[in-house]
């Protein structure tokens, strides 16, 4: 039996959203996309937190963040009709990434749209372990929980893949992929969608 047999999925309050954005800066602190944005690492202990906050942070406010184990793992939901803050995005780029960064991000940011359905959908901005916590299941068991109202609702869930290793994990619950995103030096993104269950 599996440690994440016995974890337990709480949702975040407003007063632990530190811990959550904290956990999601260690667990994607070699994630290939986001590194691209930030390789330096003290711009990276610097913005990344932002970065979370404005593309997941609304997860706060819907009760949709959730964790396991003491935030060793930790994901961010939007609910369907909810998005980014694509505006606080964009001046955080503007002010953090070279032109050609910036340039390659939107493009990126363009082509994305393309593949939001184009009905209602659960949208998973973020999901991460910290790294001595990894591979022990606390992953699955986050996306089990989450994946379980999307069920429930007969609705669609949607995610972006920065992290090609991570997405053999969500094949395994049920999505597939649409297509691979490539930027001219920007590491490829893995759009992929789950039909209910």
């Amino acid at each position: 039996m599996t440690t994440s047999e016995f974890s337990e999925v709480k949702t975040t309050s407003k007063a632990d959203e530190q811990h959550v954005i904290d956990t999601l800066v260690l667990a994607f602190s070699s994630d290939p996309l986001i590194r691209w944005f930030y390789p330096n690492p003290h711009d990276y202990l610097q913005y990344a937190p932002k970065l979370f906050e404005h593309y997941g942070g609304k997860a706060f406010d819907h009760e949709t963040a959730y964790y396991v184990e003491d935030f060793s793992a930790a994901a961010l939901w939007l609910p369907p009709g909810e998005s980014f803050d694509e505006e606080a995005i964009g001046a955080l780029f503007q002010e953090t990434l070279s032109e050609d960064r910036q340039e390659q991000a939107w493009t990126l940011f363009e082509q994305i749209d393309s593949y939001h359905p184009n009905e209602p959908y659960w949208f998973l901005p973020a999901i991460g372990v910290d790294p001595p916590h990894q591979r022990r299941g606390l992953g699955s068991v986050l996306m089990k929980h989450a994946l379980a109202t999307c069920d429930e609702e007969e609705t669609l869930a949607y995610l972006e893949s920065s992290n090609p290793e991570n997405i053999q994990l969500y094949v395994r619950q049920g999505f597939k992929i649409l297509g691979t995103i490539h930027g001219e030096t920007m590491p490829p993104v893995t759009p992929m969608l789950r039909e209910p269950q």
